[in-house]
């Protein structure tokens, strides 16, 4: 009974964490300014439309993506989308993980414009 209830707390505590990276429909604004948007798809994806502002670290090339943690300020604040959220929200966990402090997964690309009111550029 004890490992059942041991592990039923640490799945909900995780449950509690990958939600609060994520805009609630409660509060579906993010505010951009100051924070290092990333854009976490492929650069072919980012081609054909991004987020005004938005660099490009493709967390599918594992090798990049570490690369790239390691050149950015933990402390620093980062809005990370994706197409579908799916990719966005293991790129917040490993950047969590990782040590940074403030990083918002703003799920989708579509939902990530609605919340953060970027623009969405071709190019």
């Amino acid at each position: 009974m004890r490992r059942i209830l041991l592990l039923l707390v640490t799945a909900l505590l995780g449950l509690t964490t990958v939600t609060a990276c994520a805009p609630s429909s409660s509060d579906p604004t993010i505010d951009p300014t100051g924070a290092t948007v990333i854009d976490v798809r492929t650069p072919a994806e980012f081609a054909e439309g991004h987020l005004d502002g938005a660099v490009n670290v493709d967390v599918q090339d594992q090798a990049l993506f570490t690369a790239a943690l390691t050149d950015l300020d933990p402390d620093a604040a980062y809005v990370i989308y994706c197409r579908s959220g799916n990719r966005s929200a293991a790129a917040t966990a490993q950047m969590i993980d990782a040590g940074f402090t403030d990083v918002t997964d703003a799920g989708g690309l579509q939902a990530a414009a609605d919340a953060t009111g970027l623009e969405i550029v071709t190019g």
